[in-house]
């Protein structure tokens, strides 16, 4: 596009937004890496400037050093004009934890940057949408809050009308989403080939995201670290917050296929407490997966009951835990992803990796917001009818999700029975496409099936026959292996699996 070309562009773009009402949406800041559209606004150091040509920002490309892209539309220090005060304050949907509000937009002679959610007179919270949900609330406890918007030039509107809520009774539910089924996927801090995703494009469709993997640095015994594949520690704490202002719970994953965790001793063990209370903390997750493999839990010779462990990388693990859970409260998201091996392995033999996860389970059981074994890369398991059923079928999912719900005798010793869990507490695991996983992949249509005859009963003439025959209406979804390759293929996993969920709500 020649210059020429560009001056009559960038004249009627002018023009056409000398018509157009200003301040009717919120103008976030520039940052890079970002898809600007024409006609956007953003500030930058407190001016405010809207785009000409539509591009993808990049380093070095801030408004004031390309006036090719953005044009000044205003100085902050011109503007003294505060914006229209918000109006239609409410409610959306509250937990024992959480209130979500919506308002009806402000106005301002330039444009609205950020709306202040208040907690009586305490800031709760700062949105550049028209929607905030304030956490960390205490439950059965009644709050009122109100909104001011703020412009470019630090002008404010006065307070919206109020809204008074009471938050929900106290649950067993830890800090789970909002809903009855949740989509859950592992995102990928690393690139294998599936496709490079930024944390801030996760579908919409999944509910809780596991950032896969914080590892061991090397530097001591325990000593955890995690840094952001594609983003810089800022964006990606952002990309977390604006996740978690849509109702989203991000979480951090340990371990995976790579990542080797045994803590020996008590030095490995507050090693692993402090460096991942300081991971969790630095970026704002919601709580810790615990996606450990291999050898990095594993029963040791001698210790044959589950409910008192006495090997100590699985009772350093369990107390590492404990702590960590204690230290962010009871909003605080404990998940878990192991191998079927680790799990349902322990019903026929227990020592080894065989029923390795059964006494961190165990122990962690009241602190355990659901658990979402891996039914992929694992062959046959016999399920609770005493029948070996095959990975990547209805029946296999089937099977493995009611010896959780059931409680199954460990080693087969009728006197050893690990206890079943709560319905909330239990989903399942599965590969995005057939790409994701060596075995296990599972088709939609034998998902659905599974998932209909799990929750409602509602049989498809299996071989495996339900326990409970009415199903689980309280079981708690679907966790993929991975967001990244459900991109890929896309969304071929999430879109479908997100229909069956909805439906069984």
């Amino acid at each position: 596009m020649n210059k020429r070309r560009l001056s009559a562009l960038s004249v009627v773009i002018l023009l056409l937004a000398a018509l157009l009402p200003v301040g009717v949406f919120a103008a976030s800041e520039w940052a890079p890496h970002v898809n600007y559209q024409q006609g956007d606004q953003v500030t930058y150091q407190g001016n405010v400037y809207s785009c000409l040509q539509s591009h993808t920002s990049l380093p070095g490309w801030e408004p004031p050093n390309v006036p090719a892209l953005w044009k000044l539309v205003s100085s902050g220090s011109d503007d003294t004009t505060a914006p229209s005060v918000p109006t239609s304050l409410k409610v959306t949907s509250k937990s024992a934890s959480s209130v979500s509000l919506s308002w009806t937009a402000s106005t301002d002679n330039v444009g609205v940057v950020a709306y202040e959610v208040y907690n009586g007179a305490n800031l709760a919270g700062i949105s550049n949408q028209t929607q905030y949900t304030v956490t960390g609330l205490s439950a059965n406890t009644s709050y009122t809050f109100t909104v001011k918007a703020k412009d470019a030039a630090g002008n404010r509107s006065g307070a919206s009308n109020s809204v008074t809520v009471t938050t929900d009774p106290a649950n067993d539910g830890g800090g789970a989403p909002a809903g009855d089924k949740l989509l859950i996927g592992y995102w990928h801090n690393f690139d294998n080939g599936s496709t490079t995703l930024k944390l801030g494009e996760v579908s919409s469709k999944y509910d809780v995201i596991q950032v896969a993997f914080a590892e061991p640095s090397g530097q001591a015994p325990g000593h955890m670290q995690f840094t952001p594949y594609n983003a810089t520690p800022e964006q990606f704490k952002a990309d977390i917050a604006r996740l978690k202002q849509m109702g989203k719970k991000v979480l951090i994953s340990i371990g995976g296929a790579n990542g080797h965790i045994q803590l020996h001793d008590a030095t490995a063990k507050q090693n692993f407490i402090n460096s991942m209370k300081n991971i969790i903390q630095t970026y704002g997750f919601n709580g810790i997966d615990i996606d450990l493999e291999g050898s990095s839990l594993a029963v040791g010779a001698g210790d044959t009951d589950f409910k008192h462990p006495t090997t100590p990388i699985i009772v350093n693990m369990i107390d590492a835990i404990k702590s960590i859970c204690d230290s962010f409260g009871s909003d605080f998201m404990l998940t878990m992803a192991p191998e079927t091996a680790y799990v349902q392995g322990g019903y026929l033999s227990y020592g080894g990796p065989w029923g390795a996860y059964l006494p961190v389970i165990h122990a962690l059981r009241d602190k355990l917001t659901f658990i979402h074994v891996q039914h992929y890369n694992s062959g046959s398991m016999v399920g609770l009818d005493g029948k070996s059923y095959t990975q990547g079928t209805a029946d296999f999912q089937v099977a493995m999700a009611e010896m959780l719900l059931q409680g199954f005798p460990v080693g087969n010793n009728p006197n050893n029975v690990f206890p079943g869990l709560r319905e909330d507490q239990v989903a399942i695991g599965l590969p995005a496409s057939p790409s994701a996983a060596s075995g296990g992949y599972t088709t939609p249509d034998n998902i659905d099936k599974a998932l209909k005859y799990l929750v409602k009963g509602q049989a498809y003439g299996g071989a495996y026959k339900l326990v409970k025959t009415g199903g689980y209406p309280g079981f708690r979804g679907v966790m993929t292996w991975s967001i990244n390759w459900d991109a890929a293929s896309g969304h071929a996993f999430s879109n479908p699996v997100r229909n069956t969920l909805d439906s069984l709500k």
